[in-house]
């Protein structure tokens, strides 16, 4: 009886082994891994729409669980928040920062603790972390690109995103780099009028920035094209140039649902669409690998992401970041929405026809017959 249970204990053990050591990233080793996510501002309209429900599935099918927090767009809470979720069991954190500066202390703490670090489409300035996110200066470019295809001459104004996050100045860079100007000068006939950071990528901050950069040219109101880092505030730019009955070219990023309807409608030229289904897949995924022990540098997208919005490399490639840090990174490709290719959004789930194409006259844009 004896020499059977050993028999039993030793055949039972080696199975354990075999499934603790196998090879695959994100393996069973990761099976019961707890994955926490701290969310800036859970009230954002893609995070509950896509790139949640796409990292819990992730975590899921890996064997894994998903806790969240939601910092509501303070610093402050976000620190805390990372703290609740280490003392939840949490063995990989994915992080969105409302302030990647204010946050570091809290994501050094997890590091030291031996937990796993994703900075979630948004820059930590840390060695230690793992950056998720997409190529937000391309993203950049696209907007401008398409705008400038609009509007060769005029007037412009850029509403950037928070100065507290990297992407802000990522996606300046890319403007920089389709041929817009600095603030203040000329070239190719475009004059960049106004340029201005919006605290917490606001709606409001927006549309303010937008009456001040329309008050402040001579004559007022005398702009031709806006830059928008971002839908949201593409939404306050628009209710400030309808207000006084300019008729600017308008491009951001992001997809949401109503600036998808004003791409119909041809009040806002170009949404720089990114994927967060396949970004939060991503996360997900590789937060499962991190937790079972894979190394950073190891780590990788998975094989099954759309073709627009898959990497270059499924593989973890080194990012230089403006802090002179290198850390391991995937970086997904954005995808620009204009009319003609408004089915893209709508058949991938993204967005329905009926919210995209509310009010479309028929006949005027072929994804909305």
């Amino acid at each position: 009886m004896f020499l059977r249970k050993v028999a039993v204990f030793t055949a039972v053990a080696a199975v354990l082994l075999a499934a603790c050591t196998s090879s695959s990233p994100g393996a069973s080793s990761a099976a019961g891994c707890i994955v926490g996510v701290s969310w800036n501002d859970y009230d954002q309209e893609r995070w509950k729409k896509a790139d949640e429900p796409a990292i819990k599935a992730a975590v899921e099918a890996a064997g894994g669980s998903y806790i969240k927090t939601d910092a509501r767009d303070s610093s402050e809470q976000q620190i805390t928040d990372i703290d609740t979720l280490i003392n939840q069991g949490a063995g990989a954190l994915i992080v969105l920062a409302k302030d990647a500066d204010a946050v570091k202390p809290a994501v050094t703490k997890a590091l030291d603790e031996g937990i796993p670090v994703i900075a979630y489409d948004r820059l930590i300035e840390d060695a230690g972390t793992f950056y998720i996110t997409f190529d937000n200066k391309k993203v950049g470019f696209i907007i401008a690109e398409t705008i400038m295809g609009l509007v060769p001459e005029g007037n412009y104004a850029i509403i950037k995103g928070d100065v507290g996050d990297a992407n802000a100045e990522f996606l300046r860079s890319g403007m920089t780099e389709a041929g817009i100007p600095a603030l203040g000068e000329t070239s190719g006939g475009i004059t960049v009028v106004f340029e201005q950071n919006t605290p917490s990528w606001d709606t409001e901050g927006a549309k303010n920035n937008m009456e001040a950069a329309l008050n402040g040219t001579t004559p007022v109101n005398d702009i031709q094209a806006v830059l928008s880092e971002n839908d949201g505030m593409a939404t306050g730019a628009i209710q400030a140039l309808e207000a006084v009955g300019v008729d600017a070219a308008v491009g951001g990023q992001d997809g949401d649902a109503a600036a998808l309807n004003r791409v119909a409608l041809g009040t806002q030229a170009v949404s720089v669409w990114k994927n967060a289904f396949a970004l939060g897949k991503t996360a997900g995924d590789i937060a499962m690998q991190l937790c079972g022990g894979t190394a950073l540098k190891d780590a990788k997208a998975p094989s099954d992401l759309p073709a627009a919005a898959a990497p270059a490399s499924l593989n973890a490639v080194d990012f230089t970041t403006p802090g002179g840090n290198t850390v391991s990174s995937v970086t997904l490709a954005p995808t620009p929405i204009t009319q003609d290719n408004l089915d893209a959004v709508i058949d991938s789930g993204w967005v329905t026809k009926e919210v995209a194409c509310a009010g479309v006259a028929a006949g005027t844009v072929a994804a909305c017959d």
